[in-house]
């Protein structure tokens, strides 16, 4: 857990995919929940597709699968990066990646 001054770490990852159907997206997010959740520092974690039913202009719908972890820390996060099962889910899937963009944040608790 994170000590009192420490903020939490928010990790937003957006994949735009060559591949978008909806057998390619679940490939993507099992992926997800085989090698993304099991790191230490986790508070939360979550993956998903586009809603398409949310179509306002405000909407960013450049993406396909959405991955959220929340860390405990900035180092929980650091640790992730340069896990092996992190390592291995990136060398398995990023054939079918055509973007990814990545929003990291901290935030109070």
């Amino acid at each position: 857990m994170a000590a009192p001054n420490e903020s939490l770490l928010v990790h937003n990852v957006f994949f735009a995919l060559h591949d978008a159907s909806p057998a390619a997206r679940r490939q993507l997010l099992a992926a997800c929940e085989k090698y993304l959740t099991k790191h230490p520092g986790i508070v939360y974690f979550a993956c998903g597709v586009l809603a398409e039913e949310l179509n306002r202009e405000v909407n960013d719908r450049e993406f396909d699968v959405a991955l959220h972890i929340v860390f405990a820390n900035q180092s929980a996060h650091d640790q992730y990066q340069d896990a092996p099962t992190h390592h291995q889910f990136i060398e398995e899937n990023r054939a079918n990646w055509k973007k990814v963009r990545v929003f990291d944040s901290s935030c109070c608790k």
